[in-house]
């Protein structure tokens, strides 16, 4: 028997969506200000979620409860999978001694901390976000810092805040690609006109980072640099969107942008360098007692070649495996021989999305792809193992620090399963379309408040990709409606959303795995929120611009 969706259970769409909200906020509410162990957390905003969703918008029990598990399988692959891996390589890599030389060989490029964040959690960062997405450029850049003696909070908040003007981008191109097939629009027109609003970000974000990181005045003392840096990376980013499509954007960008940053340092320094790795302003004493000892920046002893080289090779084979795992046509090839399709018999078509958030009613699919060989998360595991051996590991040296990864992340695994069973059941019970169309009656102010929606999205599901699936339409029938371009909101969804992915659970639990510092995801949440919400509100406005004034407007291509 197929439910319909209930939006409104209360006749009043703000009293209905303040119920619908009541998960989520008991979930900050409870990580954010109490204080709570992040599992913890999650399983109150996902009891809150089941009795909301059953007793107050009609949901069948049966299905809220695959829906849930529907979400945990999810968290455990691929998201759960790319975690644990990464963390296996860092630890490879920890005990074999070579990060150690990394490390040494990073502040050979610069011993500067500002122009070290700029480089690694910016620049390489962003071609893992557009190599694979889903939480492995937070992973990979937090393990690295907090590997540069950067404290646990600044490696996590950094690393999250780095990890936004190249989300839309992310995994080659798939939350443009998502948002073309559920609204019906053009792929090149969207990913045009996201990029035609992401460049002025990524080149305010750098800025924003180092002045997250160093203050204001730190910030100024190495403007040519962040400027070389977000400029490197936004021109490329405008370029390949809109004269070729989504597909490259973040690799490409993110290569120029390294190689540019890398060329100017040879020929400009810094008057002061920095070499602080705490937050300005901010004193870290729970931080600095698990951070690792810092590399000195000042030792006059350097590794030879031969040790670098060495020391880059996993990394290096990490980003080869990534990168040739996200290539569609491979990734394609993989699945013809280990996917398998797992419908949820008792959810599987069975729900039914309905006006105003579809243009007509739409059956909701819910099969589970086990693509075991074909995730991303498998091809991070086939690189640790091959660096594994060329770092001269044995199997049974292999095998034990894996068993020894999984003790260390069993726990965070288990928050990241629970939160994306609250994140599946939201969508499947509509409280998230609810929230949609308290946005939805703003009117005039939609650009403003549509592109907050694509914020929402990334922070309930942790995803640009699903938050493009849950809002593209949405987005497309409320602008229509409106008299406004649907190119340009199905599109501020997904630029709005990046600014969200700082936020979302499944990421800040990425991050505190990355840099060790269980139990402290609160902190992280504190530290990012405003970050978070005051960059998506000046993309908002960049919007709204685009909306209504000229020479804005005519960025906005003719649907």
């Amino acid at each position: 028997m197929v439910w319909q969706q209930l939006y409104d259970p209360f006749n009043n769409i703000w009293l209905s969506s303040a119920v619908a909200a009541i998960p989520v906020v008991v979930m900050l509410v409870g990580l954010g200000f109490l204080h709570m162990k992040a599992h913890v957390a999650a399983a109150l905003g996902l009891g809150s979620a089941l009795l909301i969703a059953i007793f107050v918008f009609g949901m069948p029990a049966a299905m809220a409860g695959n829906a849930t598990l529907y979400g945990a399988m999810f968290g455990l692959l691929p998201i759960g999978w790319i975690v644990l891996n990464i963390i296996f390589l860092h630890q490879l890599t920890t005990e074999n001694g070579s990060f150690k030389v990394l490390q040494q060989s990073l502040t050979g490029i610069t011993d500067d901390r500002r122009l070290q964040l700029l480089l690694i959690a910016f620049s390489f960062g962003a071609f893992f976000e557009g190599a694979a997405g889903f939480g492995t450029p937070v992973a990979v850049t937090g393990a690295i810092l907090i590997g540069l003696g950067f404290s646990p909070l600044a490696a996590s908040g950094l690393a999250l805040i780095a990890n936004t003007a190249p989300v839309a981008y992310g995994a080659l191109g798939t939350p443009v690609i998502a948002l073309a097939a559920v609204t019906g629009l053009d792929l090149h027109q969207l990913s045009s006109m996201i990029g035609r609003q992401l460049p002025f970000f990524s080149v305010l974000v750098p800025f924003w980072l180092i002045w997250a990181f160093a203050g204001f005045r730190g910030m100024i003392q190495i403007w040519p640099a962040i400027l070389v840096t977000g400029v490197s990376f936004a021109i490329p980013q405008f370029l390949v969107s809109n004269f070729h499509g989504p597909w490259l954007v973040d690799v490409v960008a993110a290569i120029v942008s390294m190689v540019t940053l890398i060329l100017f340092l040879k020929v400009w320094k810094p008057k002061k360098v920095w070499t602080s790795t705490a937050l300005q302003g901010r004193k870290d004493d729970s931080a600095s007692q698990v951070a690792p000892e810092p590399v000195k920046a000042a030792s006059n002893v350097r590794p030879d070649r031969r040790a670098v080289i060495a020391a880059w090779v996993p990394w290096i084979v990490l980003t080869v495996f990534v990168f040739i795992w996200g290539i569609p046509d491979f990734k394609k090839w993989l699945d013809t021989i280990s996917v398998f399709k797992i419908p949820f018999t008792g959810l599987h078509n069975l729900i039914e999305k309905v006006p105003p958030v579809v243009a007509s009613p739409h059956k909701e699919a819910a099969v589970y792809t086990f693509n075991w060989l074909s995730a991303t998360g498998s091809g991070i595991f086939i690189a640790a193992i091959v660096s594994g051996l060329l770092m001269k590991f044995s199997l049974g040296r292999l095998f034990g620090v894996y068993w020894r990864t999984i003790k260390l992340v069993k726990m965070s695994l288990l928050t990241i399963v629970i939160m994306l069973g609250l994140g599946y059941l939201t969508r499947y019970s509509g409280l998230d379309a609810t929230l949609g169309l308290a946005f939805a009656n703003t009117g005039a102010l939609y650009p403003l408040f549509g592109t907050l929606l694509g914020w929402l999205g990334v922070a309930l599901t942790g995803s640009d990709t699903a938050a493009n699936v849950l809002f593209g339409g949405l987005q497309k029938v409320t602008a229509e409606q409106l008299g406004l371009n649907p190119i340009l909101m199905a599109s501020a969804n997904s630029s709005g959303g990046v600014m969200g992915k700082m936020i979302d659970a499944q990421s800040i639990v990425v991050a505190s795995t990355a840099t060790r510092w269980f139990g402290h995801e609160g902190d992280i949440l504190r530290y990012v929120f405003f970050h978070s919400i005051a960059l998506a509100v000046l993309v908002g406005l960049l919007v709204t611009l685009q909306a209504y004034v000229p020479p804005f407007t005519l960025l906005v291509p003719t649907p």
